[in-house]
């Protein structure tokens, strides 16, 4: 393609490069020059134009992001047809978002005529969003560059994807300690139901029992030969280490834990595993908030089919600082950070303690 300033005479055929106004009508920018055009060009005294003239070996932009969407769509996704260079790409369900970022990364290697970007992986996404858009820059692409793009789009099994949320069926154990107030378990139950019936789930058998280690270990052994496809524990006190009461329960009833923790902050203390094939959640505290947390990430990814395994989670960590909770005491901040804070104008407001109504693990 060349581009730059042409003799108005000779533009027929030409893609406009800025828009112009002449005699009253306006030309834009984009609009493929014909005798008519020029005509009215040089009837205004329009000498020169800033103009494209495509070459043998050019793809115009509309046919480039369109072949570009075709190629990186995958699964349970819309394209729609391209327009000035770009085609967007919608998710076709409610899900969850996947793409591999360095894959997206070597998209944009090829040439910096053509981008593609997109959302965050396992974002959680609406029937109807954008997930990604191609957008070309100039008015064509050289075919070689568009080729090898397209060879690097059909690296990926999957490319630029949505997976769908599916109805499962989901178990709640919820424990507790003398003093806990109904109130606290009504809350924790009703956290989780909204969770499950957002994700499109149903929440079907809910266990009551004592926060000690042979009372869990019943109510999963009780609930793990019932039909379900999720198994939740919703413990009276926070999971701190894998000898913990629901840690210990589940290894007992010959479950298995994939990963104790979480490096997404609030959310930390969760657990993850397995029993009898069926994936097990111990929620953390902060999930009693219907707020974001880490146990949505790992909630909503479950809904959508995914298993995780350790690199998963260690995966996210970049971004896995949410917001702070301003109803809890922030342990993580020291006295000097507490000094800066102040030097800096922020004020945090506390609890002057945390309550606490928790018993020790048995």
């Amino acid at each position: 393609m060349k581009f730059g300033v042409i003799n108005s005479l000779d533009a027929v055929g030409c893609i406009l490069g800025h828009t112009v106004r002449v005699q009253g009508i306006t030309l834009k920018k984009g609009t493929v020059l014909d005798a008519v055009a020029v005509a009215m060009l040089g009837a205004g005294n329009v000498k020169t134009v800033m103009a494209a003239r495509l070459e043998d070996n050019d793809v115009p932009e509309d046919q480039a992001a369109d072949r570009i969407a075709a190629t990186i769509a995958g699964s349970d996704v819309v394209v729609a047809e391209a327009f000035t260079g770009r085609a967007n790409i919608f998710a076709e369900h409610d899900g969850v978002f996947t793409v591999d970022r360095e894959w997206v990364k070597d998209l944009n290697r090829v040439d910096d005529a053509m981008t593609v970007a997109t959302l965050n992986p396992y974002t959680r996404v609406s029937k109807g969003q954008m997930v990604a858009t191609v957008k070309i820059i100039p008015f064509s692409v050289p075919e070689n560059s568009l080729s090898e793009l397209e060879r690097i789009g059909h690296q990926i099994e999957h490319s630029i994807s949505v997976a769908s949320f599916r109805r499962l069926s989901v178990s709640l154990i919820i424990s507790r300690v003398p003093g806990d107030k109904d109130s606290v378990i009504a809350k924790r139950y009703e956290s989780v139901e909204k969770r499950v019936s957002d994700l499109g789930g149903r929440l079907g058998s809910v266990v009551h029992c004592a926060h000690k280690l042979d009372a869990v270990t019943i109510a999963i052994r009780e609930i793990q030969v019932q039909d379900c496809d999720l198994i939740l524990v919703f413990g009276a006190s926070a999971i701190v280490d894998r000898a913990d009461v629901i840690p210990a329960a589940l290894e007992r009833a010959e479950g298995e834990i994939i990963h104790l923790g979480m490096p997404v902050d609030p959310g930390n203390l969760l657990l993850y595993g397995e029993i009898s094939g069926t994936n097990i959640i111990g929620i953390p505290s902060c999930a009693s908030s219907i707020k974001e947390n880490g146990f949505d990430w790992v909630l909503e990814r479950t809904f959508a089919g995914q298993r995780l395994d350790r690199e998963d989670f260690l995966a996210m960590a970049p971004g896995g600082l949410l917001k702070e909770i301003s109803s809890r005491p922030q342990p993580r901040e020291s006295v000097a950070v507490k000094g800066l804070a102040a030097d800096i104008n922020v004020n945090h407001q506390r609890p002057a303690a945390r309550s606490s109504n928790t018993l020790g693990a048995s």
